[in-house]
């Protein structure tokens, strides 16, 4: 599907027992855009998450990426079509170490994890390191990932995301836990490889400084349904979004 969405989403609605968390959610994402979602907490952000990438089978609605239908599939065969993700608590192994984890993704996306430890210490190790450089973080290829700062582990965490050359990536509070220029950093190189790769991010983000400073577009949830999306400018300034969510807390002339 040349120059349209990577990942679109049309209806998606999920209710738990008589709560509805999701109603009717729409979104697309375009190669190199990075859109936040964002919310009160309850809003149905994760539960959208876990729609688009197969850990929960919604009620209604269809799921595509690169323009093919993957409503239903299982997250492992979402992943092998080109998402990434990224979660608010890091998903590394702390005992082995950074090069390792990223080879353990690399092998993952070849089906080829028999034998990991053996097979992991010795394989794609160029590729690893590869990554690895992109992050930031070659220099720390041999630590390991229970001995770093969260900041860096963060990192790590993404250049696992990038193992299997996604075209989505979806990135959950990528920033939660840092310290503030870490996380301008962080998104700041995230906007850098999203734009040179085509690679469309959808993130959900509580700092709104990380949000109107590096998103491209917004979407607002609230109690399950979408009440706003635009620039960083329009969502500022809709009322609705202030009186559910951002209240006074923004200047008006922005972060």
């Amino acid at each position: 599907m040349t120059g349209g969405p990577v990942l679109e989403a049309d209806g998606l609605s999920k209710s738990f027992g008589g709560v509805q968390a999701v109603r009717g959610m729409s979104l697309a994402v375009a190669p190199g855009e990075l859109v936040a979602l964002i919310g009160p907490n309850g809003a149905g952000k994760s539960t959208c998450f876990n729609m688009l990438m197969g850990q929960l089978r919604g009620d209604a609605g269809r799921v595509r990426i690169m323009g093919e239908d993957v409503t239903g599939w299982p997250p492992r065969k979402i992943w092998r079509r080109g998402v990434g993700r990224t979660f608010q608590i890091t998903q590394i192994l702390p005992s082995f170490t950074v090069r390792e984890n990223v080879q353990l993704a690399l092998l993952s996306h070849q089906g080829k994890l028999f034998d990991v430890v053996t097979r992991a210490r010795r394989a794609q190790s160029d590729v690893a390191d590869a990554l690895l450089q992109r992050v930031g973080i070659v220099g720390f290829a041999e630590r390991a990932c229970g001995l770093l700062a969260y900041g860096d582990l963060k990192r790590v965490e993404l250049a696992i995301a990038l193992a299997n050359r996604p075209k989505v990536l979806l990135m959950d509070e990528p920033t939660a836990g840092m310290a503030p220029a870490e996380r301008i950093a962080l998104m700041e190189l995230t906007a850098g490889i999203a734009k040179a790769d085509g690679v469309g991010v959808l993130f959900t983000e509580h700092d709104m400084d990380v949000v109107f400073g590096h998103a491209d577009r917004i979407m607002v949830m609230h109690r399950g349904s979408l009440i706003a999306e635009g620039t960083p400018l329009e969502v500022r300034d809709d009322p609705e979004v202030r009186a559910v969510y951002l209240g006074s807390s923004l200047d008006p002339e922005g972060p």
